[in-house]
């Protein structure tokens, strides 16, 4: 397989020509297929250790303040330009590599990262909301779920921890765009989250346990974690937000400070084959970005509501952009405020 011989080239590099037996992922938790990982281990003999974490917040602060041993970092893509201008990673070139003819064309030339010198797709959903149909049979298709809620689902809402995505959502619900600096609207965002907040039970990540045990009721949540909910509870619906809703990529890149760069680089190589980005996707069930991928993925993910998007909903879905630094601080403040 091509995959092996990338990552053997790739890694005949070590001090001494000796190859790297060791590779660190910092990834979002829940979110990498075991399988994935036995298998590269097989090809290339590398020990693969993952951290998990629970927002690129989250992410970004460990990183930036060093000393943290990892090889590799899965940021969102409106997070992208931050890590780059912020000097974390490392220029790791995909682009040069064996396995990149297998992104889809629509993937290669991207806003976050042009021609993808950092980073590799790994996996691209939507955030939205979730219910469990049991308890609330009206329209899901809406942010007024965690935003003003129904009566019997008060008290029984988690809010992911992501301040990109329920910002987003939250400033698309009063009508604007996400990076927006109308401070009259994001008072109205501000003021409208904390309210809201008094009607959730908590702001947590990793729910689908919960939400199968029929602990937590709705929220705000991603398309695939819901689709997992759904395999292990029947009545659990994903909704789209009329008024607008986060689309996302999550990309792997290498970073500047890596202790096993090769290593890095060969995984990488080894994700944008095909078939090992149809593990991705089989594990924790969004699409990837791979051409062909989808012959290797199970069956139902091709006409799931949480995969494929509803025609009249598309055009509600927008990609995240960066913020600008200032706009970002507005955000963080509104966000903090909804922490306490």
């Amino acid at each position: 397989m091509k995959t092996i011989l990338a990552a053997t080239s790739a890694l005949a590099l070590v001090a001494g020509g000796a190859v790297a037996e060791e590779l660190n992922i910092y990834n979002w938790g829940n979110y990498t297929n075991p399988k994935l990982i036995e298998k590269f281990e097989a090809e290339t003999g590398i020990d693969v250790t993952i951290t998990d974490y629970d927002s690129n917040d989250t992410a970004l602060a460990k990183v930036k303040a060093g000393g943290h041993g990892f090889d590799i970092v899965v940021p969102s893509n409106s997070y992208v330009p931050i890590w780059i201008s912020e000097g974390l990673l490392l220029e790791s070139r995909p682009d040069q590599m064996e396995n990149f003819e297998n992104v889809d064309p629509q993937w290669v030339d991207v806003e976050w990262d042009p021609g993808r010198h950092y980073t590799v797709p790994w996996q691209w959903g939507s955030t939205g909301v979730v219910v469990n149909t049991k308890y609330y049979d009206g329209d899901i298709d809406t942010s007024a779920i965690f935003m003003d809620p129904p009566d019997e689902l008060v008290g029984k809402i988690n809010v992911v921890p992501e301040m990109g995505d329920v910002m987003g959502l939250a400033i698309m619900y009063y009508g604007g765009e996400r990076c927006t600096d109308d401070m009259e609207l994001l008072k109205k965002v501000r003021d409208g989250l904390v309210e809201a907040k008094k009607k959730w039970l908590g702001m947590d990540y990793g729910n689908i346990e919960k939400f199968a045990k029929e602990d937590l009721w709705a929220g705000v949540n991603w398309n695939g974690s819901t689709f997992r909910m759904r395999l292990a509870n029947e009545d659990i619906a994903y909704g789209y937000p009329k008024e607008g809703y986060p689309l996302w990529m999550d990309s792997v890149a290498v970073l500047k400070d890596a202790q096993n760069p090769e290593a890095a680089k060969a995984f990488q190589n080894f994700i944008m084959e095909p078939e090992n980005a149809a593990l991705i996707s089989e594990f924790a069930r969004y699409a990837n970005g791979i051409k062909g991928s989808e012959e290797f993925m199970p069956e139902d993910m091709m006409s799931a509501r949480e995969i494929v998007i509803p025609e009249d909903l598309k055009a509600a879905g927008k990609f995240m952009k960066t913020c600008s630094p200032e706009t970002q601080q507005i955000y963080t403040r509104i966000w903090t405020d909804l922490q306490k």
